[in-house]
C-alpha cells in the first residue's frame, strides 16, 4: 500500500514561507530600540561610566529596557 503525500493545496507551504518573512511587532521594537539605545549610549557613556553611577552595566541594562519599551509606544502610535 503507498500513500501519496501531495502538499501543493494545502496551506503549510505559505505559512513556512510567510514565516521566514512576518516579523513580529516584539522584534521591531527590540530592532528598533537596539537603535535608540546606541545613540543614548554613546552620549551618556563618559558619564555612565566616570563613577557617579553606582553599577554602570545596570544603567545600561535599564537604558536599554526603556529605550526597547519607547520603541514600542512608537510603533503602537504609528
Amino acid at each position: 500500500m503507498s500513500i501519496a503525500f501531495i502538499a501543493s493545496g494545502l496551506p503549510i507551504k505559505d505559512l513556512v514561507f510567510g514565516a521566514s518573512i512576518y516579523f513580529p511587532p516584539l522584534f521591531k521594537a527590540v530592532l528598533l530600540g537596539f537603535f535608540i539605545w546606541l545613540l543614548l549610549h554613546r552620549v551618556l557613556r563618559d558619564w555612565m561610566y566616570s563613577g557617579e553611577i553606582w553599577h554602570p552595566t545596570l544603567m545600561d541594562l535599564s537604558l536599554f529596557t526603556l529605550s526597547v519599551s519607547a520603541a514600542l509606544m512608537m510603533l503602537v502610535l504609528w
